[in-house]
């Protein structure tokens, strides 16, 4: 199973409540639509634990995804992805995609 880290921050202009309300009523059920997407949950980045200053995005998109090949080669050009990634990429600024892996 894959994981995907993404992280970025919003638009100038666009509100934590107009973004999060787009999740709630677009991207969640389009995402979460998707067969070899397992789980797909959105945090909002509040504060660092330890330091000065704020975090660097203001969300982390957190993805499940057990086949990242299919999702890749077959999820990723169709048209949920391409329709949700367009209403995305006008709302956000610095989008960062990173598969991680635990480490045991």
């Amino acid at each position: 199973m894959a994981k995907l880290f993404l992280t970025y921050r919003l638009k100038p202009g666009v509100s934590a409540e107009t973004f999060e309300a787009w999740i709630r009523d677009k991207d969640y059920p389009a995402m979460r639509g998707l067969t070899r997407v397992s789980s797909y949950v959105n945090h909002r980045a509040e504060r660092l634990l330890m330091g000065e200053g704020s975090p660097s995005m203001d969300d982390i998109e957190v993805f499940d995804i057990p086949d990242l090949d299919g999702f890749v080669a077959q999820d990723m050009p169709g048209g949920v992805v391409q329709g949700v990634m367009g209403e995305f990429m006008g709302l956000v600024d610095d989008p960062r995609f990173v598969v991680v892996s635990d480490v045991v």
